[in-house]
């Protein structure tokens, strides 16, 4: 197991000099927004506001703002080490004989052992508060133009109404009142989908939206997983020890026993209200819209609860460092479809879904353009507007050497391609909503049939032996 709850994350993080107490009072409203920003764009510390402005509950944001401090949450040194665990669990290829289809059964079983555990009684629930008040939590607005104050950092649980399998993501909430709220869902979402059968049900939703629990948690609330993997196992699988889960008091939905808060209440199926503007990881405004309204029941929490936040923006954010473990956890499952990309990076500057850059191994031509097209059609994937590919000895996580390496190796008639299809809600650039154009560029080495007679010129390189000679006089030449 790695860490229990937020608080025990919080003090492993004191002890490695990774937090920063601010013991004066601070106002939720754009003052701790300003203070975090410059935390995570100069890679500081996280930070816990003791005394929030309105508030009785402090505040712990930027609690994962360096790879580094990611990487801790997880219990790893590198996000790859969990990706290898992946890879364990997966067949490289389909099971054929029946020993391989038996050992499969094991590592199904391996995942099933970290089903979540449920339990009689949780700290979460050490205090419930009927009637509730949303006022009363350290809310932030972070941007000037913002409509309000927005939850940023909950793990929204709903239930399918057709399966009864629970769905966890982490959807942005704008508080209305005491009692009200706006949930702003994607249509492509899990959490959205779940709330359309409610509503072709003619039936509100249950919903329970839970701050805090331990990293591993909060983490894969925003992991892309593949239709039918519960988020918490993954959790529990990413922390080695099943996530505890308690009985919610005034909604049909088992949450985490370990959180912070517990926000309970109803999707109402038909009532909306205008949220937003926000703004977004894209660093720019999202327009405001109509989504459906939060009646709210109950809130539960403990004794003495900590309130997570985090803010969006121009990139780099906070965000960008769980978009980078989700690159590194998941390479294998693209791995096990397209066996020949060496590599990925989804550039934070791309905001997840406007670019990747992949690595191939390339065999044959038009090999770029298949992966870009495959690519396309995987999960979220469908979402990125520009494709770039390159040989498998670029470095894509090097972005100068993409940069050179594509613009030096790219005919733009011949080696760009565009195709259509859907886009994130996000998007602005698109004529249309959630539809639009994309671009694949083949930035790989060409071959003859390809359309390139000439030949492809050799790379710069100084011989290996100078390479070594230079080394070992290095100190020799009066350089340290």
């Amino acid at each position: 197991m790695l860490f229990k709850d937020l608080r025990q994350y919080i003090e492993a993080l004191e002890a490695r000099q990774e937090l920063k107490k601010i013991t004066v009072p601070v106002d939720p409203v754009l003052e701790m927004a300003e203070i975090a920003d410059r935390m995570v764009k100069s890679g500081g510390p996280a930070l816990l506001f003791e005394k929030a402005t309105g508030s009785p509950y402090p505040v712990a944001i930027n609690l994962f703002g360096t790879l580094q401090r990611a990487c801790f949450a997880l219990g790893v040194e590198s996000f790859d080490e969990i990706a290898q665990r992946v890879i364990a669990l997966i067949p490289q290829s389909p099971p054929e004989s029946f020993f391989e289809k038996v050992r499969f059964l094991f590592k199904l079983k391996e995942i099933g052992g970290f089903q979540p555990r449920k339990i009689g009684a949780g700290p979460v629930q050490e205090i419930i508060e009927r009637p509730p008040n949303l006022l009363l939590l350290p809310v932030l607005k972070c941007w000037p133009k913002d409509a309000g104050r927005f939850i940023t950092l909950p793990l929204v649980i709903t239930r399918n109404p057709r399966t009864g399998q629970q769905n966890v993501g982490m959807y942005r909430i704008q508080i209305v009142s005491e009692t009200k709220a706006i949930m702003h869902w994607h249509v492509h979402h899990d959490g959205a989908q779940n709330f359309r059968l409610h509503q072709e049900m003619g039936k509100d939703m249950d919903v329970a939206i839970v701050l805090g629990g331990d990293p591993a948690t909060i983490y894969s609330a925003t992991a892309p997983l593949p239709p039918g993997l519960d988020e918490l196992i993954f959790a529990g699988f990413m922390r080695q020890d099943p996530v505890e889960l308690v009985q919610g008091i005034t909604v049909d939905l088992m949450v985490p026993a370990h959180a912070e808060f517990v926000i309970e209440g109803s999707v109402s199926a038909t009532e909306t209200m205008r949220e937003g503007p926000f703004g977004d990881h894209t660093g720019f405004y999202s327009d405001a819209d109509e989504y459906p309204v939060i009646n709210i029941k109950a809130i539960t929490r403990k004794k003495a609860p900590v309130y997570p936040a985090t803010i969006v923006g121009r990139p780099p954010m906070e965000d960008c460092f769980f978009g980078k473990a989700t690159e590194r956890i998941f390479l294998p499952l693209i791995r096990l479809q397209l066996p020949e990309i060496a590599d990925i990076n989804l550039p934070c500057e791309g905001a997840f879904h406007n670019c990747v850059i992949v690595a191939i191994k390339k065999e044959y031509p038009g090999h770029a353009r298949k992966v870009a097209s495959a690519l396309w059609g995987m999960g979220q994937m469908m979402f990125v507007k520009v494709v770039i590919i390159v040989d498998d000895d670029v470095n894509v996580q090097n972005l100068s050497e993409v940069a050179w390496k594509a613009l030096s190796s790219i005919d733009p008639e011949r080696d760009t391609f565009m195709v259509k299809g859907p886009l994130d809600v996000l998007d602005h650039a698109s004529p249309q909503f959630i539809y639009g154009s994309k671009i694949g560029i083949d930035a790989t080495r060409k071959l003859k049939e390809e359309g390139h007679a000439r030949p492809w010129p050799e790379e710069i390189k100084m011989s290996p032996e100078i390479k070594a000679l230079v080394s070992r006089r290095w100190k020799e030449y009066g350089f340290e």
